[in-house]
């Protein structure tokens, strides 16, 4: 007896999304499968294996019912990706445009994976993709074709065999219906593609103030912070950190934003654009502070008071950052 084949929807979500809006569409996708996974901040993965014999549909027909649900109910467009498995629908969805749907049969997932970057794989960084270009090897396929004793001295064992079987395309890991845990995101997505990093230093800055603005607002406190980059060929690096302690306060978001910048080592590298994720959100009121003797940390807080009563009253242009001005 052979395992049914699995069909797994990978979908982009083109819109900044409030929790209430993201429930929601997780909702709406639920009416289809059950079986749907939030991925945040703006993505959902739907296993459509039992789905398609309920509709009556082809995997690429039920993609589009998806999306059209989406975009008629709720106006938020979509890049998605089909495929036998969690990783590779992903893959596929981040080479989609928005409102186009790249489907990968399971019979041609070596065929589409062997030319692609091998940053295109969940888990590479920058450090070790220039590890594997020091050596020569730049696409997927490079690294199927090499013997695996090779990639281990390169790579390390552990790391070396979980790259060899994200380039063959496997991925065992089942949709988990799940509801996705509180967070605030903010992003920015590039005029065109930036390789300055003085540029890149002021966009994460940028959404760092923002998340700050937005958890004083709602009155929480952020645990943890997730910084994503994607860059010009579609690929994405994403480094999390936990907070120093819980806090609202715009210069210790950014500080710990800028170090997940730092720890990318981007250099000269093509940015298309940034999203800073916080979450492990808890009430402002049940979140400890650590006291400081410091009285330019007092007076920081009170020109922070200030400036957003200034922003409540004139608009969220009124005060900005004196390394935000233009």
């Amino acid at each position: 007896m052979t395992a049914r084949r699995r069909h797994i929807a990978h979908l982009h979500l083109h819109a900044e999304l409030t929790e209430t809006q993201y429930g929601d569409a997780i909702e709406l996708m639920s009416g289809i499968t059950p079986h749907v996974q939030a991925v945040p901040p703006n993505a959902l993965q739907l296993d459509l294996t039992s789905a398609l014999r309920y509709f009556d549909l082809s995997p690429y027909d039920m993609v589009q019912t998806a999306m059209l649900r989406l975009k008629g109910l709720y106006g938020i467009d979509c890049s998605a990706g089909l495929a036998g498995n969690r990783m590779l629908a992903a893959m596929a969805a981040d080479a989609s445009a928005p409102g186009d749907t790249t489907w990968v049969p399971t019979g041609q997932a070596a065929d589409w994976l062997y030319p692609r970057p091998v940053t295109a794989l969940p888990g590479i960084g920058r450090a070790t993709a220039d590890t594997l270009h020091r050596y020569g090897l730049h696409t997927i396929g490079q690294l199927t074709d090499l013997p695996s004793a090779t990639l281990q001295r390169l790579l390390g064992a552990g790391q070396a065999r979980l790259l060899a079987e994200r380039a063959r395309g496997h991925d065992p890991r089942p949709v988990v219906p799940a509801e996705p845990a509180a967070h605030l995101t903010a992003d920015l997505a590039l005029g065109r593609d930036c390789l300055d990093p003085a540029q890149h230093h002021r966009a994460v800055l940028g959404l760092a103030e923002r998340i700050g603005q937005r958890l004083r607002r709602e009155r929480k406190f952020a645990g943890r912070l997730t910084l994503t980059v994607r860059y010009a060929d579609r690929s994405s690096t994403t480094r999390t950190r936990a907070l120093p302690e819980p806090t609202d306060h715009s210069p210790a978001v950014a500080a710990t934003a800028l170090g997940l910048l730092t720890s990318l080592g981007l250099q000269r590298a093509r940015v298309r654009a940034f999203v800073l994720r916080a979450d492990d959100l808890r009430p402002a009121g049940s979140a400890y502070r650590q006291l400081s003797m410091d009285p330019a940390d007092a007076r920081a807080r009170a020109v922070e008071v200030a400036a957003d009563r200034a922003r409540l009253r004139f608009g969220q242009e009124a005060v900005r950052p004196a390394a935000l001005a233009d």
